[in-house]
């Protein structure tokens, strides 16, 4: 029996509209009925993530950043963390700003953009249909390497690099590999999302990766959670669609992958979910818990 499943959000429980479906919320709330741990692990901050484990009825942990914080949510505090340190986001930021290329800097509280594009862009539109004490933190700065100067310690969880054009993408990716005891995530493929313009559905499409400390990612996450939980490695679940899933999706009892995933985790995965516009992770949830009446 399966003790604890782990669900990525953008691409895989939520829909491209950043939507947790009624299905999908049903169906983890009755698997968590019946003694199931579901969390969230996800690259988000904490308060974007907050809402939608209100949403599923996980009430106990979820992760933040991509493993580099993991979140009591009844305690209301970190009980885990692996953060970036300000000089490595500094030597990020420089190397974004003498390229002229997109980035956003996360912290545990907050998204910090020099404008609203790419990713923060769908966070912003998302923001326009929550409360405000439910909405995703962005804060707009000018002068993004000043900011992050003058800041008192903050956790910082990672940093999000964007570009429509793949040459000028794989550019910086090569510059930024020479700074030391960061891990820049593998993303070859375009992250595409939609957002509502009045009427209209409009895609924001861009390639992107993550940037965190060496050695951050969700598994290793999980590990730290399953040991204080008593849970053994092969009564996990892990559902995800990119490759900052992959470890997790690899190394739990049944990884799984979402239908439109990178090769790379696909590749990986026992078994393959129905897309996330499908209501994918309720199908694979219902198929491995037929046991009970969904």
């Amino acid at each position: 029996m399966y003790k604890l499943v782990a669900i990525d959000l953008d691409g895989t429980m939520l829909n491209n509209y950043g939507v947790v479906t009624e299905n999908t919320q049903n169906t983890i709330k009755k698997i968590i009925a019946q003694g199931t741990e579901v969390i969230i692990a996800s690259g988000r901050p904490i308060d974007s993530i907050k809402t939608i484990a209100k949403e599923i009825g996980s009430e106990k942990y979820f992760i933040a950043g991509n493993g580099a914080i993991i979140y009591d949510i009844e305690k209301d505090e970190i009980i885990y963390k692996k953060n970036m340190t300000k000089q490595k986001v500094l030597e990020v930021i420089k190397i974004c700003e003498e390229n002229s290329i997109s980035y956003n800097v996360y912290t545990d509280k907050t998204i910090l953009a020099t404008a609203l594009k790419h990713n923060v862009l769908y966070y912003h539109k998302e923001n326009l249909k929550k409360e405000d004490n439910k909405k995703t933190n962005i804060s707009i700065v000018k002068n993004m390497y000043e900011y992050v100067e003058n800041m008192k310690e903050e956790n910082f969880l990672k940093i999000t690099i964007c570009d429509e054009n793949k040459i000028v993408f794989n550019s910086i990716i090569r510059k930024l590999r020479k700074i030391s005891d960061i891990e820049i995530l593998e993303v070859s493929h375009m992250s595409r999302k939609m957002i509502k313009q009045g009427t209209e559905d409009v895609p924001i499409e861009y390639y992107y990766t993550e940037i965190s400390l060496a050695d951050v990612d969700k598994w290793n996450a999980i590990e730290f959670l399953i040991k204080k939980l008593g849970i053994k490695q092969e009564e996990v679940i892990a559902i995800g669609d990119n490759i900052n899933d992959k470890k997790m999706i690899e190394n739990a009892g049944l990884g799984i992958a979402m239908k439109g995933s990178t090769p790379v985790v696909t590749d990986v995965a026992n078994d393959i979910a129905p897309a996330n516009n499908e209501d994918g992770v309720a199908q694979i949830l219902q198929k491995y818990y037929n046991g009970i009446n969904f």
